[in-house]
């Protein structure tokens, strides 16, 4: 029988077909924003370690970039990440991002937890994205290593999907 107690597995992320659990986070010093505010269109919840890392801000600034796209589809698109709405604030402004980022800080990772992509040993979201139908349900996610921009493709493909379950066939 061995000694060694292995570290409990985190919960596995949210996947398609599964309700997304409602929250409500800071997205300034003095607004919050909820997930009921997102409902009745599409959304775009980007999961990510930190501001300021390299990886984080090409994720975010790209996702800036391909806003037009995003809004082609009426998809919302929020940012999640550990960090305070000053760093938060000044992040945004660095890099010319409009699109709200929301301050998953205190309780710590809280609705990270509870969407399956808080990592206690580096105390940082994992890099997640979820895309929710207007009735707050995954219809897709991933996660990426840490190091890794997952870019927009699997995103617009997404909503792309969506937007053809609208389309009425001929």
């Amino acid at each position: 029988m061995s000694g060694s107690v292995s570290a409990p597995m985190p919960p596995a992320a949210l996947h398609a077909g599964q309700r997304a659990p409602d929250f409500e986070l800071p997205s300034a010093p003095d607004h919050r924003l909820g997930s009921s505010q997102l409902r009745g269109r599409p959304a775009v919840l980007a999961f990510y370690p930190a501001d300021w890392s390299p990886v984080c801000g090409d994720q975010m600034t790209l996702y800036q970039a391909v806003m037009p796209e995003f809004e082609r589809y009426n998809a919302g698109v929020v940012g999640i990440s550990v960090d305070n709405v000053w760093s938060h604030r000044a992040f945004a402004e660095d890099r010319g991002i409009t699109f709200p980022l929301l301050a998953d800080f205190e309780p710590k990772g809280e609705v990270a937890r509870r969407y399956g992509v808080y990592d206690d040993r580096s105390g940082v979201c994992q890099r997640a994205l979820f895309v929710l139908d207007g009735d707050g349900m995954v219809t897709w996610s991933q996660v990426v290593p840490a190091g890794v921009n997952p870019g927009a493709e699997g995103i617009l493909n997404a909503l792309d999907g969506l937007d053809s379950e609208r389309r009425p066939v001929l």
